[in-house]
């Protein structure tokens, strides 16, 4: 077979990989289930799909259609050849605002889609919570519908045409089609003709009617993707009188790539929502409440109706990033309903909210009802679609299992359903999770299992019988959205009975007699608690690391990573992870493929160091450190803590490169060059002598090298101390980090004098590097030593009334991050004390401001406009929103922030002549452009040195930090 693989990969215009660690990166989704997959085919035309159909026709392998892989259910796992469409299949072919029309190819990202469109007017309207990535292949496999599937219900309501590859290779459109071209169809010897004739056949017959409208899910259940959408079929005009045109688009939806090839979709559009929209927030005593108010809320046509219980805003309490969302929580709710009401009038809806508030109050519903308006209902929908991801962050290995959660039961049956369901679980010691669509009867239910176990793996089983049982019982149906997969395709005949299983599986073998699209997906499942990613029973195995995990060993860490694929979105969604992929593409340079490789390996090593694999290396190289993951990832997962951490095992097996020792020793090389920084920078700055030097020590010749100011900070500050105020206000301390030391010395000077003029004492106390280039360049236990020496000579100087400040953030911010999880055990609590009261300066004088100790009088009132580009590391810890007030004190200054995640550079990556292509390649998806279109005058700002430097070397502007346009604005 490795020599049929290799021929097939000659043949493909595409990329094509059998290698193990590819494989890897594709053996698990966003489900429970991992799969080794024979290779993986990244196709780049329809031609190269023709190929992969006859060569698995031929092979008697499968093919596993994939776009984002966030499937749940285990859709897009398998041992076949993970068909990949997401790179090169992305294109919007043909927009048609006239018939509120689009044609896009199945790798385009669903929220792009609306950006693309919303000029025109226009959106697609069915939403996953996952729609910064979700593609719309994947949609349509699933049939996916979201938060406002009350009104714009499922993607099968909206897929007009379907253009795919046949089980043959044939090439086929599928669209809607009137009775006699229903007959037509029907006329050949084409496979095409065939499915024609056999659906005809099928549903033709009077028993199988019967059968089917008596055994599938209730017609008033929107969300029903229990099998093939049989049922729908029968109720289209050839079959049912006056029923709508057949249209096999109906069946293709759902049916999980199990049918046929998709390559082009045609899309029926909606006009923009309303222009004024209002979420009303409605806090419940009990879970039991909130669903007794779903049905007053949906009186008063909603938009949304979305539940968020307990368990997830503990969650939520604990991210970075959601803390920040849920502003708006009073006290502890068992669950809150946000629901969405929306209008051309903003009095409308407030009128629409007062009175369902006031229905609810009456049927004693709720306790609080807060109604929010504009860019805070961005934040609570935020809060709301992070559910899923941050259910991963419940320490240990216990964790919220998605095995029943895509169930969904006539609306009016929720409340009694899910006390049932409720009572299944508490039978057997168990508790859920519960979140999500209320208003379309369908929550995700998840109850906390721990899969490593046996009897975590028995009880996956049981409750899957015994709910699947349930909802037989209210005649819902099994899967609402996130599809049967591997997961519930066991149980599709207990839900629709065996006559009509028999039919799905008729269906399956016209379609596709050689099972070669997905099989094991919807009809002959294999049992659902096998191939999971977890062996029951599995010995736990000890790892030692530098870095402590809160509560954790770090393979549990990474473990978080469900697969929810938020690494997978691009520059256009926003936010900082994950800039490798966000420039290549390439599944690879995800945050989750490092966490699926680390996962595998420190599970399955059987070397005495797991670390010691070159696979991890590989995946592990561009990850930049960003830190973006650890708040942008809803289960926290902090892939630059991980990378540090491996590179110190895999150097401790393989020695450290000289590179990486240079860069580490940074502050030891530049304080002995500081002796002679005239001499430094001339070398530094020749073209003969810099390029010799780049290319000794590996770095790009291409990119500048930072010069030495001509005196350190600290030298200048000890000349300069006894000029400062006599009589200060307050004292601070500021630690002189490595690289304002000597690289940036000019605004270290600078900080100082403002902080002189403004009134306060500084202190430069003794102390020594940030550790900041030690870490990065894993040499953890290095770093360990700076951080135990600067906690024990700081931490009694520290506190709330004398802070420690700090001016690059990747160096201050490094008491705050990785400080407390890094020093001895001794020193844990005087670490946390310390990082409490460490801040960046930006933070410091906002809070000063704040507290009227700086006054908008001491500033200039001239006009001046601010362009800022934040620091990966300050954005992961939420802190740009200070920079963002220092920057607008002074009265005239406006101040907007670009919206560039990374800006490529990220400490010594940059400098590295393997990784110089990429991070101007990250420069450019965002921040170069924005900087280079700004008119004259206006001015740039950067918080980091590696930024600034980026910042010139890509655009050929200067970038200031925002204590130099401060203290430029002083009176």
């Amino acid at each position: 077979m490795k020599q049929k693989l290799k021929h097939l990969a000659n043949e493909l215009s595409g990329e094509f990989y059998s290698d193990e660690l590819m494989r890897i990166l594709y053996a698990t989704d966003a489900s429970a289930y991992a799969e080794m997959p024979l290779a993986v085919s990244i196709p780049a035309t329809v031609a190269d799909l023709k190929k992969l159909i006859a060569f698995a026709a031929k092979e008697h392998v499968s093919l596993i259609p994939r776009a984002a892989g966030t499937s749940l259910a285990g859709q897009v796992v398998g041992n076949g050849i993970v068909v990949d469409v997401s790179k090169h299949f992305n294109q919007i072919l043909e927009l048609d605002t006239g018939k509120r029309q689009v044609r896009v190819q199945p790798g385009v990202v669903r929220d792009e889609l609306n950006l693309f469109l919303k000029p025109h007017g226009l959106f697609f309207g069915p939403e996953t919570s996952t729609a910064n990535r979700a593609m719309i292949g994947g949609m349509v496999g699933n049939n996916s519908c979201g938060s406002n599937s009350v009104v714009y219900k499922s993607t099968r309501e909206h897929t007009l045409a379907i253009k795919a590859l046949l089980s043959d290779g044939s090439e086929v459109e599928f669209r809607a089609l009137n009775f006699e071209e229903f007959i037509q169809k029907c006329e050949g010897d084409t496979l095409e003709a065939t499915l024609y004739r056999s659906v005809r056949g099928q549903l033709g017959n009077y028993e199988n009617q019967q059968e089917i409208r008596k055994e599938f899910p209730k017609k008033s259940i929107e969300r029903r993707n229990t099998g093939y959408a049989v049922d729908l079929l029968l109720e289209t005009a050839p079959f049912t009188a006056g029923g709508p045109d057949f249209n096999f688009c109906q069946l293709i939806c759902g049916s999980e790539g199990t049918l046929a090839f998709i390559t082009e979709i045609t899309l029926g559009l909606e006009p923009l929502p309303p222009l004024h929209s209002g979420l009303l927030c409605a806090h419940f005593s009990s879970i039991e409440d909130a669903l007794k108010a779903n049905l007053i809320a949906l009186k008063y046509q909603p938009y949304a109706v979305e539940l968020i219980d307990h368990y997830i805003l503990e969650c939520t309490k604990t991210n970075l990033e959601q803390l920040q969302n849920r502003f708006f929580v009073k006290g502890d709710p068992a669950a809150l309903l946000v629901i969405e009401y929306a209008a051309d009038k903003l009095e409308e809806v407030e009128r629409i909210t007062a009175r369902a508030e006031k229905e609810m109050r009456a049927a004693g519903l709720g306790y609080h009802f807060p109604v929010l308006y504009g860019a805070d209902t961005k934040k609570v929908w935020t809060l709301r679609k992070a559910g899923l991801g941050l259910l991963s962050n419940l320490p240990g290995d216990e964790k919220a299992v998605p095995v029943i959660e895509d169930t969904a039961v006539d609306v009016q049956d929720l409340p009694a359903y899910i006390r049932e369901f409720n009572q299944v679980l508490e039978k057997h010691g168990l508790h859920s999770v519960h979140y999500a669509h209320a208003g379309s009867g369908e929550l995700h239910l998840r109850p906390i299992l721990n899969l490593k176990t046996e009897e975590g793996n028995r009880m996956f089983r049981v409750i899957a019988e015994e709910v699947a049982t349930l909802v037989k019982k209210y005649k819902g149906s099994l899967s609402g959205e996130h599809g049967d997969g591997r997961l519930r395709g066991e149980f599709i005949e207990q839900m629709i009975g065996p006559k009509n299983y028999a039919l799905l599986r008729e269906l399956k073998d016209t379609w596709d007699p050689k099972h070669i699209f997905n099989p094991g997906k919807i009809v002959d499942t294999p049992a659902m608690n096998t191939m999971l990613r977890y062996t029951p029973g599995q010995p736990a195995r000890e790892i030692s690391t530098v870095f402590r995990y809160h509560g954790q060993n770090v393979l549990q860490h990474a473990e978080q990573c469900n697969g929810s694929g938020d690494c997978r979105k691009s520059q256009l969604a926003g936010g900082t992870m994950c800039p490798s992929y966000m420039a290549t593409r390439n599944e690879k340079d995800t945050t989750r493929a490092r966490a699926n490789v680390l996962r595998t390996f420190l599970t399955n090593s059987a070397k005495a160091n797991p670390f010691d694999h070159p696979e991890i290396k590989e995946v592990m190289d561009l990850c930049l450190g960003c830190k973006g993951c650890k708040s942008e990832c809803p289960s926290n997962v902090d892939m630059a803590k991980l990378k540090a951490e491996f590179l110190q095992a895999y150097q401790d097996a393989n020695g450290v490169p000289l590179r990486s020792r240079m860069v580490a020793g940074f502050n030891t090389i530049s304080r002995f060059m500081a002796l002679m920084p005239q001499l430094y920078n001339y070398v530094i700055a020749g073209r003969v002598m810099s390029t010799l030097i780049k290319r000794m020590a590996g770095f790009a010749v291409q990119r500048s090298m930072p010069e030495l100011h001509h005196t350190t900070l600290k030298n200048w500050f000890r000349r300069a101390a006894k000029k400062e105020r006599a009589q200060p206000q307050k004292k601070v301390y500021l630690f002189c980090d490595e690289f304002t030391n000597y690289q940036d010395a000019e605004i270290g000077i600078k900080a100082v004098q403002l902080l002189n003029k403004l009134g306060y004492q500084v202190i430069i106390p003794e102390h020594k590097e940030s550790g900041r280039a030690s870490i990065s360049k894993g040499l953890l236990r290095k770093a360990k030593q700076i951080a135990d020496y600067n906690v024990k000579q700081l931490s009694l100087l520290v506190s709330a009334d004398t802070p420690l400040i700090g001016i690059e953030p990747s160096a201050i911010l490094t008491f705050r991050d990785e400080y407390p999880d890094l020093v001895d055990e001794s020193q844990i609590a005087a670490a946390k004390k310390l990082a409490s009261n460490t801040m960046l300066i930006d933070e410091f004088l906002i809070q000063e401001m704040k507290a009227g100790r700086i006054l908008k009088s001491q500033f200039s009132t001239g006009h001046k406009t601010i362009k800022l580009h934040g620091h990966c590391q300050q954005k992961a810890l939420g802190l740009l929103t200070a920079t963002e007030q220092l920057l607008r004190f002074p009265e005239n200054y406006k101040v907007e922030t670009i919206a560039s995640g990374c800006c490529g550079m990220a400490g010594s990556f940059g400098y590295e002549k393997e990784h110089y292509a990429l991070s101007m390649q990250i420069g450019e998806l965002v921040l170069f452009p924005e900087v280079r279109k700004q008119a004259e005058g206006v001015v740039i700002a950067a918080t980091g040195t590696s930024c600034r430097h980026q910042i010139k070397d890509g655009t050929g502007k200067r970038a200031l930090h925002p204590v130099e346009i401060l203290f430029d604005a002083l009176h």
